[in-house]
Protein backbone atom coordinates (compact mmCIF):
# COMPACT_ATOMS: atom_id res chain seq x y z
CA UNK A 1 0.00 0.00 0.00
CA UNK A 2 1.40 3.38 -0.93
CA UNK A 3 2.25 5.95 1.72
CA UNK A 4 -0.33 8.44 0.40
CA UNK A 5 -3.17 5.88 0.49
CA UNK A 6 -2.21 4.85 4.02
CA UNK A 7 -2.12 8.51 5.11
CA UNK A 8 -5.53 9.09 3.50
CA UNK A 9 -7.01 6.05 5.29
CA UNK A 10 -5.60 7.20 8.65
CA UNK A 11 -7.00 10.70 8.12
CA UNK A 12 -10.40 9.25 7.19
CA UNK A 13 -10.40 7.07 10.31
CA UNK A 14 -9.37 10.01 12.52
CA UNK A 15 -12.12 12.20 11.02
CA UNK A 16 -14.78 9.54 11.62
CA UNK A 17 -13.54 8.94 15.17
CA UNK A 18 -13.48 12.68 15.92
CA UNK A 19 -16.99 13.15 14.49
CA UNK A 20 -18.32 10.20 16.51
CA UNK A 21 -16.74 11.55 19.70
CA UNK A 22 -18.13 15.05 19.07
CA UNK A 23 -21.63 13.73 18.37
CA UNK A 24 -21.71 11.60 21.53
CA UNK A 25 -20.30 14.48 23.62
CA UNK A 26 -22.97 16.82 22.26
CA UNK A 27 -25.68 14.30 23.16
CA UNK A 28 -24.33 13.94 26.71
CA UNK A 29 -24.26 17.73 27.10
CA UNK A 30 -27.89 17.97 25.95
CA UNK A 31 -29.07 16.19 29.11
CA UNK A 32 -29.90 18.51 31.99
CA UNK A 33 -28.97 16.78 35.25
CA UNK A 34 -30.75 18.28 38.26
CA UNK A 35 -30.56 17.17 41.89
CA UNK A 36 -33.31 18.26 44.29
CA UNK A 37 -32.63 17.60 47.95
CA UNK A 38 -35.30 17.67 50.63
CA UNK A 39 -34.31 19.88 53.55
CA UNK A 40 -33.37 17.98 56.72
CA UNK A 41 -35.60 20.11 58.97
CA UNK A 42 -38.20 21.99 56.91
CA UNK A 43 -40.60 20.79 54.25
CA UNK A 44 -38.78 22.56 51.40
CA UNK A 45 -36.54 21.63 48.48
CA UNK A 46 -33.03 23.09 48.32
CA UNK A 47 -33.70 24.48 44.83
CA UNK A 48 -36.66 26.78 44.19
CA UNK A 49 -36.20 26.80 40.41
CA UNK A 50 -34.15 25.35 37.61
CA UNK A 51 -34.09 25.99 33.88
CA UNK A 52 -34.09 23.53 30.99
CA UNK A 53 -34.47 23.89 27.24
CA UNK A 54 -37.75 23.05 25.51
CA UNK A 55 -37.60 19.41 24.40
CA UNK A 56 -34.39 18.73 26.36
CA UNK A 57 -33.74 15.39 28.05
CA UNK A 58 -33.80 15.78 31.82
CA UNK A 59 -32.46 13.53 34.60
CA UNK A 60 -34.00 14.73 37.85
CA UNK A 61 -32.78 13.13 41.07
CA UNK A 62 -34.70 13.54 44.32
CA UNK A 63 -32.57 13.03 47.43
CA UNK A 64 -34.11 12.55 50.87
CA UNK A 65 -31.24 12.89 53.39
CA UNK A 66 -30.54 10.04 55.78
CA UNK A 67 -30.21 12.50 58.66
CA UNK A 68 -33.64 14.03 58.06
CA UNK A 69 -35.09 15.30 61.34
CA UNK A 70 -38.65 14.91 60.05
CA UNK A 71 -38.12 11.28 58.88
CA UNK A 72 -40.83 11.95 56.27
CA UNK A 73 -40.97 10.43 52.79
CA UNK A 74 -41.09 12.86 49.84
CA UNK A 75 -41.80 12.71 46.15
CA UNK A 76 -41.56 15.20 43.32
CA UNK A 77 -44.17 15.83 40.66
CA UNK A 78 -43.86 18.22 37.73
CA UNK A 79 -47.25 19.53 36.70
CA UNK A 80 -48.77 21.60 33.93
CA UNK A 81 -48.43 25.37 34.04
CA UNK A 82 -50.71 26.95 36.65
CA UNK A 83 -51.79 23.61 38.18
CA UNK A 84 -49.79 23.53 41.44
CA UNK A 85 -52.76 24.40 43.66
CA UNK A 86 -55.14 22.01 41.90
CA UNK A 87 -52.73 19.06 42.22
CA UNK A 88 -51.86 20.09 45.80
CA UNK A 89 -55.54 20.10 46.75
CA UNK A 90 -55.89 16.59 45.28
CA UNK A 91 -52.90 15.51 47.39
CA UNK A 92 -54.54 16.80 50.57
CA UNK A 93 -57.78 15.04 49.63
CA UNK A 94 -55.78 11.83 49.16
CA UNK A 95 -55.88 11.24 52.90
CA UNK A 96 -59.42 9.96 52.42
CA UNK A 97 -57.99 7.10 50.31
CA UNK A 98 -56.44 4.27 52.34
CA UNK A 99 -54.01 3.45 49.49
CA UNK A 100 -52.82 7.03 48.86
CA UNK A 101 -49.87 6.97 51.27
CA UNK A 102 -48.80 3.44 50.36
CA UNK A 103 -49.73 1.89 47.03
CA UNK A 104 -50.26 5.22 45.23
CA UNK A 105 -47.02 6.87 46.48
CA UNK A 106 -49.05 10.04 47.22
CA UNK A 107 -49.57 10.61 43.50
CA UNK A 108 -53.05 11.99 42.85
CA UNK A 109 -54.98 10.87 39.80
CA UNK A 110 -54.81 13.89 37.50
CA UNK A 111 -54.10 14.68 33.85
CA UNK A 112 -52.28 17.78 35.15
CA UNK A 113 -49.31 15.66 36.27
CA UNK A 114 -46.57 15.48 33.63
CA UNK A 115 -43.80 13.54 35.43
CA UNK A 116 -43.32 12.09 38.90
CA UNK A 117 -41.12 10.09 41.21
CA UNK A 118 -42.33 7.61 43.78
CA UNK A 119 -42.12 8.37 47.49
CA UNK A 120 -38.49 8.46 48.59
CA UNK A 121 -37.70 7.43 52.16
CA UNK A 122 -35.00 9.15 54.25
CA UNK A 123 -31.55 7.99 53.17
CA UNK A 124 -32.76 7.14 49.66
CA UNK A 125 -32.92 8.83 46.27
CA UNK A 126 -34.70 8.30 42.97
CA UNK A 127 -33.89 9.55 39.49
CA UNK A 128 -36.57 10.13 36.89
CA UNK A 129 -35.80 10.77 33.24
CA UNK A 130 -38.08 12.68 30.91
CA UNK A 131 -38.17 15.10 28.01
CA UNK A 132 -39.01 18.68 28.96
CA UNK A 133 -42.20 20.05 27.43
CA UNK A 134 -41.80 21.62 24.01
CA UNK A 135 -43.80 24.67 25.07
CA UNK A 136 -41.78 27.28 27.02
CA UNK A 137 -43.13 28.41 30.37
CA UNK A 138 -43.06 27.84 34.11
CA UNK A 139 -43.92 24.29 35.17
CA UNK A 140 -44.39 23.86 38.94
CA UNK A 141 -42.89 20.96 40.86
CA UNK A 142 -44.07 19.87 44.28
CA UNK A 143 -44.07 17.13 46.89
CA UNK A 144 -47.57 15.69 47.17
CA UNK A 145 -47.23 14.00 50.53
CA UNK A 146 -50.35 15.58 52.10
CA UNK A 147 -49.65 19.07 53.39
CA UNK A 148 -46.07 19.25 52.09
CA UNK A 149 -46.85 20.90 48.75
CA UNK A 150 -47.71 24.27 50.28
CA UNK A 151 -44.02 24.95 51.07
CA UNK A 152 -42.28 22.13 49.27
CA UNK A 153 -42.46 23.35 45.70
CA UNK A 154 -40.59 25.20 42.98
CA UNK A 155 -40.58 25.93 39.27
CA UNK A 156 -39.01 24.21 36.27
CA UNK A 157 -38.52 27.02 33.76
CA UNK A 158 -38.64 25.80 30.17
CA UNK A 159 -36.92 28.16 27.73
Amino acid sequence: MSKSILTLKLLSFATVALFSFSASSAKAQDVAEITLTADKVQFIFDIKEFTVKAGQKVKLTLVNPADSVTRQPHNVLIVKKGKKEAVGALANAGLADADFLTKKNCIPESDDILFHSNLVLPGKSETIEFTAPSEPGDYPYLCTYPGHWILMNGVMKVK
